[in-house]
Order: C-alpha cells, then sequence, then structure tokens
C-alpha cells in the first residue's frame, strides 16, 4: 500500500463530502449551512490543492485545475459571506444563503470529477 496515494486519496475525498456537508439542505436557509462547514471545507480543499501539486502527468494536471476550480468557488462563497455580514453588517438572508450555497454546488461539482477521477484512475491500475 503506497501512503502518498491513501493520503492523495483521503484528502480529496474529504474534501468533497465535507464540501457535500455544507451544500445539503434547502438553499435559502440560512441555519441549514453553518460558517464552520464551509470553513472545513475551504481548509480541506486547499490541503487537497496544495498535495496535487506534485503530480506532473496529465490526469494530475485535471486533479489540480479541478482542485482550483472547488477552492476558488469555496473562497468566493466565503467572500460573500463575510460581505454580506461583517462588511455590509446585515444578517444573513435567503438571497445571499442562496448564492453561497450555489458556488458551493459549483464546487462540489469539480470535488465530484476529481472523486471520478481517483476513482478511474485506480480502477485502471488495478488491471
Amino acid at each position: 500500500m503506497n501512503l502518498e496515494k491513501v493520503i492523495f486519496g483521503f484528502f480529496t475525498i474529504f474534501a468533497c463530502t465535507l464540501n457535500f456537508g455544507f451544500f445539503l439542505g434547502d438553499m435559502d436557509r440560512p441555519e441549514m449551512h453553518h460558517p464552520s462547514e464551509l470553513f472545513a471545507a475551504i481548509v480541506v480543499n486547499l490541503i487537497a490543492l496544495v498535495i496535487k501539486f506534485g503530480d506532473r502527468t496529465q490526469l494530475g494536471a485535471t486533479h489540480l485545475a479541478t482542485s482550483l476550480v472547488a477552492t476558488l468557488q469555496l473562497l468566493a462563497a466565503a467572500m460573500v459571506w463575510l460581505w454580506t455580514v461583517q462588511l455590509q453588517g446585515q444578517a444573513m438572508d435567503a438571497e445571499a444563503m442562496s448564492v453561497i450555497v450555489s458556488m458551493s454546488g459549483g464546487a462540489l461539482l469539480a470535488n465530484l470529477v476529481s472523486v471520478t477521477l481517483l476513482i478511474g484512475e485506480t480502477l485502471r491500475q488495478g488491471r
């Protein structure tokens, strides 16, 4: 068993599941989307992004691209949250939360592509 591949797979899948946890729930209900969940998803996506820098293959480049997309989407969602609550001083409303959750959904899609690539690569190497 290759520890590097275990760590790579762990953070790729963990990033996806954390993102899914934040994304799940009604878009317009802020109480269903906790900021700590978004923060955890951002941190794990950043770790996954850093891990993916080492691979110099075409598949590695695609993994890196999906991680970049997911991280940028989640950071943008956090910026909307910060802008709404801290800079404008407003309570989180349905409109702002729907934007945040939509961006998280884009990141989730990028994470799902990365997990799909990981599974495909694992199945291909098993033969």
